[in-house]
């Protein structure tokens, strides 16, 4: 054991790329081999925040990333393991002197994982070097200058580096490495509809986006099937970390002309605003399990089974919800405010607690970021601030922005031989139009679940009534802090 030959592991996480990345940079700045290391972690891989689809487009990206190593004789080692246990069986080979990492703002999980690493890392004499990811950035007291910083951080140069055949540990050392390990099949199934994983898919969305899709980017954000062409489809590549925020930015700035602007503008502002929610979870992290709002702790919701199963399978009676539902079950992808409207619906119109929304919804995203996910659902379900109420129409969003059924038709396919109107409310049919369409209502399509009209005014009723409860309270707060602080200045002149 005593001549073990010492080297530094790059552990990768969500910054599955090898270019501007931070750990990388650091770990080939070292005078010692490199292996990379990916662990499909077994408390993750039955946690019920993730699902297949994430997995595989991780493999798939792992997959990716190996074509490019090749040429270098290496590879990442990618175990199904616990990340302690893979390191202690590593350590039977090796002596590891630093393992690289980015700073993971992620799941209670992973951060507690993360506090039995260090605690490991200084048990065995290891170091742990933590690089902050995207520029969110750790024990940050407020957010008053943050957008500053982000913009700077952006704006220098990405991490550069050459890669070297000898700076890694090399293929034929895998062979015996990995005995010891219980190495994970990286190969998937092609999907039809899921987005592949690995950064040379990212950058041909990337490219493809910025040289013709951004053209009608503002004008389609909000369709749900229109935002599908002209949007970037960029979130999962960023989620995972194959490509980085600043990479994109910069590219984005290539192509920036007066006739585009407006709308290559509008797409870095929401990069900078997936930061921002990020770095809003990295501080707030408890917005996991209750709500930001603590006067919403209080707010009791009566847990329906039943309006959550019909909600989850797109089956409640409201064409657009499940048409959204549907689609996000079968792709992974949903436009924002069709995210909006699922959320809104089921804490609002069904009222239901978001937290009963969290898993089913983080399954179905390939885009699952949890510092984006958790702020989202509690902003859409109004309980960030007392203030950002908003409730959203489904019959109304339906009619501005799928005017024609062309989403509504495709995800909800029994409704799309009925005359337009019927297809955006189904429910208004007589028995006659029934009869005339031969269709019938609580057979061939669900009735609504609940009186969307009475759902809707009842849950603004509530939330206006704890605003005024709110304000009442912040107002007090305000005159006893001024009345205090007057106390204490007469204290200091007396």
């Amino acid at each position: 054991m005593a001549d073990r030959e010492e080297i530094n592991v790059v552990w990768l996480k969500r910054d599955l790329r090898l270019q501007d990345n931070e750990a990388i940079k650091n770990a080939l700045q070292s005078n010692k081999r490199v292996l990379f290391l990916y662990v499909f972690e077994n408390s993750l891989l039955n946690d019920p925040h993730y699902s297949e689809r994430h997995w595989n487009f991780i493999k798939q990206s792992i997959v990716d990333l190996n074509k490019d190593l090749q040429k270098y004789n290496t590879k990442v080692l990618s175990v199904t393991s616990e990340v302690i246990t893979a390191f202690n069986q590593l350590q039977n080979y090796y002596k590891i002197n630093t393992v690289f990492s980015h700073q993971e703002t992620g799941l209670l999980i992973t951060y507690n994982r993360d506090k039995d690493f260090a605690r490991y890392c200084r048990n065995n004499t290891i170091n742990w070097i933590e690089n902050n990811n995207n520029s969110v950035l750790r024990g940050l007291v407020n957010r008053e200058d943050w957008f500053d910083k982000w913009d700077a951080y952006m704006s220098s140069p990405q991490f550069s580096y050459q890669f070297k055949t000898e700076q890694f540990v090399d293929l034929d050392e895998f062979k015996t490495i990995e005995r010891s390990f219980l190495t994970t099949n990286l190969s998937t199934d092609q999907h039809p509809f899921f987005q592949k994983g690995g950064t040379s898919t990212a950058w041909k969305y990337a490219e493809s986006f910025f040289k013709e899709r951004h053209k009608d980017y503002m004008y389609h954000i909000s369709k749900p099937a229109l935002s599908r062409i002209s949007s970037s489809r960029l979130s999962p590549y960023i989620a995972w970390g194959n490509v980085s925020i600043r990479q994109i930015y910069q590219k984005a700035l290539t192509f920036t002309t007066e006739k585009n602007k407006r709308h290559i503008t509008a797409f870095i502002s929401r990069l900078r605003w997936q930061a921002h929610f990020i770095q809003k979870f990295e501080m707030e992290h408890t917005m996991e399990e209750a709500s930001i709002n603590k006067g919403y702790h209080k707010l009791k919701k009566s847990i329906s089974l039943n309006y959550q199963k019909a909600w989850k399978e797109g089956n409640t009676g409201f064409p657009l919800v499940d048409a959204s539902m549907r689609c996000l079950v079968e792709t992974g992808y949903l436009n924002f405010r069709m995210r909006s409207l699922l959320v809104s619906f089921f804490t609002h119109i069904l009222w239901q607690p978001w937290q009963a929304a969290t898993h089913h919804l983080s399954q179905q995203f390939l885009d699952f970021e949890p510092g984006i996910h958790f702020p989202q659902l509690q902003m859409q379900a109004a309980e960030t601030g007392i203030n950002n109420v908003r409730i959203y129409n489904p019959v109304k969003n339906s009619l501005e922005h799928d005017a024609d059924a062309v989403f509504i038709k495709k995800w909800v396919p029994e409704l799309a031989k009925l005359p337009l109107p019927f297809i955006h409310e189904p429910y208004l049919m007589t028995p006659l139009d029934q009869q005339f369409n031969n269709f019938t209502l609580g057979e061939d399509y669900p009735l609504p679940i609940v009186n969307g009209k009475s759902a809707r005014k009842n849950a603004s009723k509530i939330l206006f009534n704890m605003k005024k409860r709110f304000d009442v309270i912040m107002e007090n707060k305000r005159i006893l802090k001024k009345h205090t602080l007057s106390d204490r200045n007469q204290l200091l002149t007396d």
